[in-house]
């Protein structure tokens, strides 16, 4: 059976709960069936059968703190991304961040062994801290590197599918000319591609831009395209006249707005024109509300390209 065209918008409107229901239900499939490895395998050589309710406490302790670490994973690969042109530097600090997460791990469920194990007025024995340690750490960084991978490759269908933006090449100076290069025009173009095809986004059609890691989200027409750029390089680029950043990772395109928002903490809510919401902290509240009543009329903006289809 065909999907239809707009599967993909449905699924951005819930992504972030298929995201974590995802995880859940991997690491509660992985705490049951370890659950019933490991009794299996104590059975054997064990001299005292386990307590059915051991395996299982062992094995979701683990999973509940690996699960309270995958946010931070997530924050960190965002921030260090294990690409071709960063590997060199990304990888040792993916290393020691498989030590951290080893280390966290073990406390975390140790913890919580303990606090299970007093519950029924038992006592849990971790064993020789070196020994154990190490033997964590063996698995904990397979975790950790599965983790990773599946991050990775998430990104990489995600990109594929929403679309990934680039700044169009600067025509090349003139062989043999002497005079000092110009400075680099702002870019009035975008090149975004997407599904093995290509479309042209004119610069003026962003409506927002967030931070993403090593990405820019840009927001057009209702579509987010993802490029690789530091928000900072990237808004310097932009026309200061029309773009403004109204938080510490997020700017707007003066032309968009809909509606400023006092709110009681003293920061402000922006509504776009698409009703999208974008936050707006205090730092650049009276800015933005000064630069928005003196922006010009849009009408004089030159005419936009056309959207993509999608």
């Amino acid at each position: 059976m065909a999907l239809s065209p707009d599967w993909f918008t449905r699924y951005l409107a819930v992504r972030r709960r298929f995201e974590v229901a995802f995880w859940v239900v991997v690491l509660a499939l992985q705490a049951a069936f370890n659950s019933v490895v490991t009794w299996m395998d104590l059975e054997r050589v064990a001299a005292r059968q386990p307590a059915p309710w051991q395996p299982v406490l062992w094995e979701a302790t683990s999973a509940l703190v690996i699960g309270a670490l995958i946010p931070a994973i997530v924050a960190f690969e965002r921030r260090f991304p294990l690409r071709w042109d960063t590997l060199r530097g990304a990888l040792p600090l993916h290393l020691g961040a498989s030590l951290v997460f080893c280390v966290l791990h073990v406390l975390g469920m140790l913890w919580l062994r303990q606090a299970g194990y007093a519950l029924v007025g038992e006592r849990y024995d971790f064993g020789p801290w070196s020994v154990q340690l190490a033997y964590e750490y063996l698995k904990d960084v397979r975790s950790y590197a599965m983790i990773v991978a599946a991050l990775m490759s998430y990104r990489f269908l995600m990109l594929r599918l929403t679309g990934e933006a680039r700044l169009l090449d600067a025509p090349e100076q003139a062989p043999g000319a002497d005079a000092a290069p110009l400075p680099a025009p702002r870019p009035t173009r975008f090149l975004v591609r997407k599904l093995r095809r290509e479309f042209l986004v004119a610069a003026s059609d962003i409506e927002w831009l967030q931070a993403e890691g090593n990405y820019v989200g840009l927001h057009v027409n209702g579509h987010d395209y993802l490029l690789r750029s530091t928000f900072n390089e990237f808004l310097q680029q932009l026309d200061p006249e029309r773009f403004v950043r109204v938080h510490r990772s997020h700017a707007v395109n003066l032309d968009h707005i809909a509606e400023i928002e006092p709110l009681d903490s003293g920061d402000a809510r922006l509504t776009m024109r698409d009703g999208s919401a974008v936050p707006c902290s205090r730092r650049y509240r009276f800015a933005i509300s000064q630069r928005a009543r003196a922006t010009p009329s849009a009408a004089t903006d030159p005419p936009p390209a056309a959207a993509p289809p999608h």
